[in-house]
Formats: C-alpha cells, structure tokens, sequence
C-alpha cells in the first residue's frame, strides 16, 4: 500500500499508511507523541495481527519506537500508553518490556505515570476461585511511560495553556478517571480523550506539533484540536482513517463553537 494524506485541514492530518514504512512524516519535526499501540491480547483490529508470538511483538515494537525516535525533534518527548502486563496467550510483564526496548533504540526514560482506569468490575478470570493453586492478580491500571529523546528540559520556551489547578493535579504520577466506551466510539480499543488531554497540556507548549502513529478512532488528533497544537495520526486501516476523520471534524467543531 502506498501512503496517502487522507485528511488535512485546520492544522490536523491522518495519513493513510504503516507508521514503520511510512515516508510522509518528516524527521527530526515532532514535538510530543502520545499513542497507545497494540497490545497484542488479540483485540479485533482490521489491518493489525494482534496476536501475535511475544518475540514477534517486541520487534514490532523496536521497529516503531526507533522509527518514532527518528522523527522526533532533539527536545521532543514520547507519552507511551501501555497495559502493566497481559495474560491472554501467557503472562507478559508488557509494561516493563516495552519500557526497556524503548531504552534499547535511543529514548530516554523520564517517569511513569499510573492511569487509574478502574474497570476492576468488569473481570471474569480468577484464576483458581479461592484456591492457592493458580490465582490471577489483575491491576486496573494502564501505566503512561514518558521518555524524551536528547535532553528533558525544552531549549526553546512557548506557550503553556496549563491552569494552575490541572498542574499540581497532573503532576501527581496517579491519574483517576474512566475509560471509553468501545461501542460509542466504534474502535475495539479507543482511550478517552481526557488521556492525550492531559498529556498534551502537561508536555507541549500551544502551537506545538503531536503526533499519533498508532491514530485508531483519532482521539489524540481530538485532544490536539480542542488544545490547539497541530496534529499528525498515522492509521493503517482506511474505515479508521475516516472514523477518526469524522470525529475530528465533529468534535473540534463543537469545541471551537463552545469557546467562541
């Protein structure tokens, strides 16, 4: 497939294309990039094997950070959304591989910080019902490793949009608030919007370039509409393309008329 500019306009862009092969993003020109890739749990994706062998998908991984570090500004940082660890096809401490991998291709780790999701209720494996033999622990948590590519503090200073509130609040590594719905969104693995939101505010300044190689529904170039930085989302799937177009234009066209 041959890598297209499916929708440009008011400073957001989704391309048509596999973020690893893709030649329409430019080196060395992303400020922040905050993206939830895969899993591989084996969630129903259109254009993406998501269960694939571990190995397989460590690799997966080296090819895509190293690919997100090249074009990544020198000051520019990454926000990685990933599960603490995935049992289905064999426990996996996923978190603290992908960690590690991201170290091995050049990022650079600043800190973690612990989404609270809070879906705790809606479990169904236990492993052994009220037994030592073989019971699972499930955390409810997602975890938001942030990492930079040469150096933490930003040389070239800008506008920052943070309230003094959202500061002390989002500085705190524990975020509390609920997931998206799957169904309403109509991609098998949306985060909310408060997730790029907050990240957005917290590690760019306004004006700032942000890109989602992994765009899904389009929910981070959303938080870059209603935040004002300019948005790049690669998505290999063409109905995601136009899910996240659609979302785009409906979402931050009732953003802009709220603070008109």
């Amino acid at each position: 497939m041959t890598g297209t500019i499916y929708f440009q306009d008011s400073g957001m862009t989704i391309i048509n294309d596999d973020f690893v092969t893709t030649g329409l993003v430019e080196d060395n020109s992303v400020d922040l990039t905050v993206t939830s890739p895969p899993y591989n749990v084996g969630k129903d994706y259109d254009s993406h094997a998501d269960a694939m062998p571990y190995q397989d998908y460590l690799d997966f991984s080296r090819r895509w950070l190293a690919k997100c570090l090249r074009v990544t500004k020198s000051s520019g940082r990454l926000c990685l959304n990933i599960a603490l660890d995935k049992n289905k096809g064999g426990q996996q401490s996923i978190y603290s591989d992908l960690v590690s991998v991201a170290k091995q291709v050049g990022w650079k780790y600043h800190t973690t910080i612990v989404w609270n999701e809070g879906n705790i209720s809606r479990r169904t494996a236990w492993g052994s019902w009220m037994s030592a033999s073989a019971p699972y622990v499930i955390a409810p948590v997602e975890m938001i490793a942030v990492f930079y590519k040469e150096y933490w503090p930003r040389a070239t200073k800008g506008q920052s949009d943070i309230t003094r509130e959202e500061f002390i609040e989002w500085t705190n590594g524990l975020w509390t608030f609920g997931g998206e719905n799957a169904k309403r969104v109509g991609h098998p693995a949306p985060f909310p919007v408060e997730l790029p939101r907050r990240c957005i505010k917290l590690f760019s300044f306004v004006g700032d370039t942000v890109l989602d190689p992994f765009l899904g529904s389009g929910t981070t170039l959303v938080a870059c509409a209603q935040t004002n930085r300019l948005g790049i989302g690669v998505e290999v799937a063409s109905e995601y393309c136009e899910l996240a177009r659609r979302r785009i234009s409906s979402e931050a066209a009732l953003c802009r008329s709220s603070t008109a």
